[in-house]
């Protein structure tokens, strides 16, 4: 921010403080004068934080371009974390995406054509007893 468009944003800020108090009906008149040291606003503080700003934009400026930063303060409350659903069955099976069982090692470190068997077993069996059957 420059140091135009901080003084314009007080200059709104204060400018439209003071006829939205000029609206609001007051039930009695005040009776005293307001005494400025009493308030709890410091207005050195205020001056000194004002001009750190405008310096820290001035130097922040490359090649006459304003690096412009956003504070963003979200206030909300986050959702709760539930770590085991209904979904989850812990008791019974392999846990989803777990550590791979035996088996699926097996089945990864060995190539496909060396998994299956040779031949049918149930066919060799079949001929076996055809053989057997025969010589009766």
């Amino acid at each position: 921010m420059t140091a135009r468009s901080i003084a314009l944003s007080l200059l709104l800020i204060f400018g439209l403080a003071g006829p939205l108090q000029a609206q609001e009906p007051s039930p009695t008149p005040p009776t005293s004068a307001i005494d400025a040291s009493k308030l709890p606003v410091n207005l050195t503080r205020l001056q000194t934080q004002l001009r750190a700003a405008i310096e820290r934009e001035r130097r922040d400026q490359i090649d006459g371009v304003p690096h412009l930063r956003f504070n963003i303060d979200v206030l909300g409350t986050a959702p709760r974390i539930r770590l085991f659903t209904e979904d989850d069955n812990l008791l019974h099976g392999p846990v989803p995406y777990g550590a791979p069982t035996h088996a699926d090692m097996i089945n990864l470190a060995t190539p496909q054509e060396f998994r299956a068997p040779a031949m049918d077993f149930s066919n060799l069996m079949r001929w076996i007893q055809s053989k057997v059957g025969s010589k009766n």
